[in-house]
């Protein structure tokens, strides 16, 4: 078993001897061709390498022959210079130097006043610039200013107009003693049918008196304080007031009423007497002189609808009120009572309010 083995390791050797040989025989060819090749590779590389470098001493050296611009300008400015100086020494007024001197000149100074009349505008553009955009801040704030005062006058326009308003109505009604107010407060709702006015009793104003403004009749004032009063206005459900037709002197009760104000913008009247139809449409009505709490004669609207009752003895219909309930800002307050002789009685026979505004009087309208 043991000389099997020996022999198959020589056997192994023997093979291995061989292909070494087989091996060696191939690339020795291979590598005596490669030993003759790059000598001359290297050899094309190094004559590449030389000529590059002459190339570019030569390119260097015709690049070093060029004269520089700045010399060549100098150059042409000394020639012009001698030319005039020339020209002007040996009083030349003519002939080729004076061409020449023209060729050279004429192009330099077009250029220098092209470049100088571009220069100009620039610096004008820009000073332009400077002044529009300094005159647009000053327009700016005196646009502001003139829109503050214009604002200003408006609101002095207004007030003025109101004070005039008043006057007006002030004027309209010289037998009454009256005192302005501003109103401060109000109800919630679209229309003034209550609200709260800076004037109270150590004005003059108290309970029961008549409240005016526009061109009529608003209210009466429900309650006061010190330095307040509260107004009750005819459009209010809980108003009533006697009033007169004045082109036929017939009574009639004056009802205020939320929702024909909403719907049409009037309140309504009742127990109208009309036997002869005098009433018609457009007629004014005022307050009558028969009311015990509200002055005679005070405009409250124009008659708009007249109908006849059922019972066929007196007429209602609705009025257009003379005041404006949305708008509501300044009043007149009559700062004298009705002399009826009755202090307890008033307009209201439902409803009829004390100073506290916490008392009831039962109580109808004296017509």
């Amino acid at each position: 078993m043991a000389n099997k083995i020996r022999k198959e390791e020589l056997l192994l050797s023997i093979a291995l001897s061989e292909y070494k040989q087989v091996i060696f025989d191939i690339l020795t060819p291979t590598v005596e061709s490669a030993k003759t090749v790059l000598p001359s590779v290297q050899h094309q590389k190094i004559i590449t390498e030389v000529n590059m470098s002459k190339n570019f001493r030569n390119r260097k050296r015709k690049h070093n022959k060029k004269l520089p611009a700045r010399y060549t300008l100098l150059i042409m400015t000394a020639v012009c210079f001698v030319t005039m100086l020339l020209s002007l020494t040996l009083n030349i007024s003519g002939g080729p130097l004076k061409t020449a001197a023209g060729y050279v000149f004429i192009p330099m100074q077009k250029g220098i006043n092209s470049f100088g009349i571009h220069i100009s505008d620039k610096v004008t553009e820009i000073r332009t610039l400077k002044n529009v955009k300094a005159e647009n801040k000053k327009l700016k704030a005196e646009v502001e200013e003139l829109t503050t005062q214009l604002t200003t006058n408006k609101l002095e326009q207004y007030e003025l107009d109101n004070y005039r308003q008043l006057l007006d109505l002030d004027a309209k009604y010289p037998s009454y003693p009256k005192v302005a107010a501003s109103v401060i407060a109000k109800d919630s709702g679209n229309w003034f049918s209550t609200f709260t006015i800076d004037k109270g009793k150590k004005d003059g104003v108290d309970v029961g008196m008549n409240v005016l403004a526009g061109s009529g009749l608003v209210g009466i004032v429900t309650d006061a304080g010190d330095n307040f009063a509260k107004v009750r206005c005819i459009i209010d459900d809980a108003s009533k007031v006697s009033g007169m037709v004045s082109t036929t002197e017939d009574n009639l009760t004056v009802s205020g009423n939320i929702k024909t104000m909403n719907d049409d913008k009037v309140i309504t009247f009742t127990e109208l007497k009309d036997d002869d139809n005098k009433v018609k449409e457009g007629d004014p009505v005022v307050t009558s002189y028969v009311s015990d709490r509200y002055q005679q004669g005070i405009l409250i609207g124009y008659v708009t609808k007249i109908e006849n009752n059922s019972n066929n003895l007196t007429k209602s219909g609705t009025i257009t009120p003379v005041v404006d309930f949305e708008h509501i800002e300044n009043v007149m307050v009559i700062t004298q009572l009705k002399q009826t002789g009755d202090t307890k009685t008033a307009d209201d026979p439902e409803s009829t309010e004390t100073a506290g505004d916490s008392q009831t009087e039962n109580s109808t309208e004296n017509k």
